[in-house]
């Protein structure tokens, strides 16, 4: 009888844990056995660099994946360099020491492929899905062959088995399904190849499996017949491992659709390869479209990050900042400091490295976009310019510098998109300022009365249309010196200080009083009313006193934690209008007639506002009694 032998205490309790906690996701396991097996055929390849009596050829080796539904075991088969029972001891009974980690320090100044398992717990990952775990193996040059076994904590047996090539087969004798966790999944076939697809895809030797299809029986065309082939389920060599030079437009494509990044295609692709401080490659893409969950709490931004071409997370989030969470695609470094279980990492230095360089690289080509493919950013900034814009106003602008610059709003000259360099480059002399107005959308914002003064002066007008357009230039306060200055704001800045100060002395004594009237018809609802200096055709408006904008207003009511924060409106009469005879005539009259006069024209501005009614019933009735 075999004598069992124990693993070491420290061991035997790491393995329980690892088994309940390190690992996040059952299907890992497979990830580690093909990283062990691609382990084991890279160590003959470093072999090879030395001894000349080894040939390496690439052809002849590859790992095989075996489910087997009838007897419920799972097999890996590799044509590696297999192990010694002295190894075999050290490797499999002390869990934590990596066989593939010792043998990359000692082979440190070779040339070669670098070694993917570097924390020697991988392999016990099989404990997660299997009750017993069988290895038998054959080491390159010799003799005998071994077959390692364990049912888990208690230990293991090692016994010499019967084996002709070199090599190792792991066979796992998988668990009972139980309630929550269906094992049989780990024997389909269609399951088993989407795992390796998923995390496996990138090892750079062939992962072979016997895949059933079917195709029509001869001199039938409705019968089917099953048959069984050999395929290879693995890519082997990444697209981010190919000389760009190589490449073509429809590769990349190919790529993001193969990967499942999006539906759409994708408007560019920015193709990285870093050799410095920490190497890495990366393939990042811009989407045309923006995913239909893209504004939903399912969305999960980041990009998969992948060590020597095995995926280690699906997401990273903290390689893309939010403002660009848009932008999908991969990351592969050999540099990173993995955690036991290869999916966390130990250090962010790295990872916050590759991201602020990835962050450079994405502003830089959305630049060179804007520059030189103007349609296609057009399209880009349809889908994506929210979320710019959102970045600028996030985290109290700590972002404002690299985003402003890719910023685009409406332009009243143009009738298009234009970028606020643009603005810039086209203002007149006299202008002072950068003028926004706000609105629902561009129609409305034609119709503005506030509009009207600027416009005559040959200013042009940016239109913000979204909600956060004006918390995203507040928080920018200025571009290139100027700044910007909303329609409905209390003062233009078109009069200089002189002419602000005359024009309050000729504002005549007929005025102040008809409007001091109105103001307190308006208690509480206005901070002032006032004769309007912006006003040519239109009779009345609504502006606003402070840094608290009307469509501020309008936006805040509409936030879950509503803190009825107010703009200080002004109700502004243009005086040159017949309108405001009417309300010097109900002054001198009819208190009564001024009093409705006064309400129908702050809730006519409220109207133009987009603002809500407070008493649409007495607004209505208003109404009736002018017509009667």
């Amino acid at each position: 009888m075999m004598e069992k032998m124990e693993f070491q205490a420290e061991s035997k309790r790491l393995l329980e844990m690892m088994v309940n906690s390190i690992y996040s996701q059952k299907e890992v396991f497979l990830r580690e056995l093909i990283s062990n097996a691609s382990d084991a055929i890279d160590k003959i390849y470093y072999k090879a660099l030395t001894d000349e009596n080894l040939v390496f050829e690439k052809d002849q080796y590859y790992i095989k994946v075996v489910p087997n539904k009838e007897n419920r075991t799972l097999k890996l088969i590799d044509t590696g360099i297999g192990m010694t029972k002295e190894e075999l001891e050290n490797n499999l009974g002390i869990i934590a020491k990596s066989g593939s980690l010792a043998f990359k320090k000692e082979n440190q100044s070779k040339d070669g492929h670098d070694i993917i398992g570097q924390f020697g717990v991988g392999f016990y990952a099989a404990f997660m899905v299997a009750d017993v775990v069988t290895v038998e193996t054959k080491a390159l040059g010799s003799e005998e062959a071994y077959r390692w076994q364990s049912e888990g904590a208690d230990g293991y047996t090692i016994d010499t088995c019967q084996k002709e090539t070199v090599g190792t087969e792991i066979t796992l004798q998988l668990k009972d399904n139980q309630e929550e966790e269906s094992y049989d999944d780990y024997l389909d076939e269609y399951q088993v190849k989407t795992i390796i697809k998923k995390y496996s895809d990138f090892i750079r030797y062939p992962i072979k499996m016997d895949i059933t299809s079917s195709r029509p029986k001869e001199d039938s065309e409705t019968e089917f017949a099953e048959y069984t082939e050999e395929q290879i389920i693995n890519s082997m060599v990444p697209i981010w491992r190919k000389n760009k030079s190589e490449l073509t437009d429809e590769d990349y494509a190919n790529f993001y659709g193969e990967k499942h990044y999006g539906f759409d295609k994708p408007l560019k692709h920015i193709h990285v390869s870093v050799d410095g401080t920490i190497r890495y490659n990366a393939i990042l893409f811009i989407p045309e479209k923006m995913p239909f969950d893209y504004y939903s709490k399912e969305f999960e931004k980041g990009l998969e990050l992948y060590s020597n071409g095995v995926l280690i997370m699906d997401k990273c989030a903290d390689l893309l900042p939010d403002h660009f969470s848009f932008v999908k695609g991969m990351v592969d470094s050999e540099d990173l400091s993995l955690n036991i279980s290869r999916e966390i990492l130990q250090q962010d230095r790295q990872l916050k490295l590759i991201a602020k360089n990835i962050c450079k690289k994405i502003k830089s080509e959305l630049k060179s976009l804007l520059k030189n493919d103007r349609e296609k950013y057009d399209a880009f900034y349809q889908s994506f310019g929210r979320q710019l814009k959102f970045g600028v106003y996030n985290e109290f602008g700590a972002e404002k510098d690299t985003l402003k610059d890719l910023l685009m709003f409406h332009s009243s000259k143009e009738k298009k998109l234009v970028t606020l360099d643009e603005y810039i480059s086209k203002m007149p002399e006299d202008q002072k300022f950068i003028y926004y107005a706000t609105g629902d959308s561009i129609d409305r914002i034609d119709k503005l009365p506030q509009t009207e003064l600027v416009a005559d002066k040959g200013y042009e007008i940016l239109y913000f249309t979204e909600d956060i357009d004006e918390f995203a230039i507040k928080m920018l306060m200025t571009y290139e010196e100027k700044e910007f200055k909303s329609l409905s704001s209390g003062d233009l800045g078109l009069e200089s200080e002189e002419e602000k100060k005359k024009a309050e002395e000729e504002t005549s004594e007929e005025e102040k009083v008809v409007f001091t009237a109105m103001k307190e018809v308006l208690s509480g609802k206005v901070k002032d009313v006032r004769a309007s200096k912006r006003l040519k055709s239109h009779p009345v408006c609504l502006t606003s006193d402070g840094e608290v904008t009307i469509e501020m207003e309008k936006v805040l009511s509409m936030m879950p934690e509503n803190q009825n924060v107010k703009a200080d409106k002004v109700l502004e009469i243009n005086i040159n209008h017949e309108v405001y005879q009417s309300l010097k005539s109900a002054y001198e009259s009819d208190k009564d007639k001024l009093n409705l006069y006064t309400n129908l024209l702050y809730n006519q501005a409220l109207l133009i506002e987009g603002l809500t009614i407070e008493d649409p019933l007495e607004f209505t009735n208003d109404i009736c009694k002018v017509m009667v």
